[in-house]
């Protein structure tokens, strides 16, 4: 910890910490896009921009900055995101980029390659799923609702309830999902408080 977070109040920090990860992915977004290199923001930031569509007021903020990128690609985004302070590591298996020397996991930009597995339950989205959102490449919302599905962690549980909660997603979205991803969504329909 630096001195000014010593001496900030708790509520200030709290800001701080929110606008440390809105910063993070704006600078490594910012540096992708300069440099031509495709990408897609994707976790609980992509969910946040979907969810501000319909209702700003039901905005969860999150911790990670997980980004889906090409595997041929890693080495341009390393040379995109040095000069803005992120340095390449693997963490447990995971590409990302630690936002500065000191950094640590949580103060990272994830990185999920696009087309390969993600659990036994399909693959990972291409980047090529996504639009532009707030001068970002966010994931499309179908893509983002199966990536979530997929890996079904808690996190990944709380940004689909917050889809259903303001009406992104619905009962309908059953139909055009595989049979498992279907019943996992179904059973958070099914049960809205958890």
């Amino acid at each position: 910890m630096d001195a000014t977070w010593l001496k900030m109040s708790i509520p200030d920090r709290m800001v701080y910490a929110v606008e440390r990860v809105r910063e993070r992915m704006q600078r490594a977004t910012s540096a992708l896009e300069a440099a031509g290199v495709p990408y897609a923001v994707a976790g609980g930031n992509a969910v946040a921009v979907w969810v501000a569509t319909i209702d700003e007021a039901a905005v969860r903020n999150t911790q990670d900055v997980d980004i889906l990128l090409r595997r041929e690609d890693l080495d341009a985004v390393e040379q995109a995101l040095k000069p803005h302070g992120f340095i390449r590591r693997k963490v447990a298996g995971i590409e990302m980029f630690l936002d500065g020397a000191e950094a640590k996991p949580r103060d990272a930009v994830r990185i999920f390659l696009s087309g390969e597995p993600i659990h036994a339950a399909g693959n990972i989205p291409d980047v090529s799923e996504s639009v532009m959102l707030q001068d970002k490449r966010i994931l499309k919302l179908d893509s983002i609702v199966q990536m979530a599905l997929m890996t079904y962690k808690l996190d990944d549980q709380v940004d689909l309830r917050d889809m259903l909660d303001v009406g992104l997603i619905d009962q309908s979205w059953t139909a055009r999902l595989p049979e498992e991803l279907a019943a996992r969504l179904q059973l958070l329909i099914d049960t809205p408080d958890g």
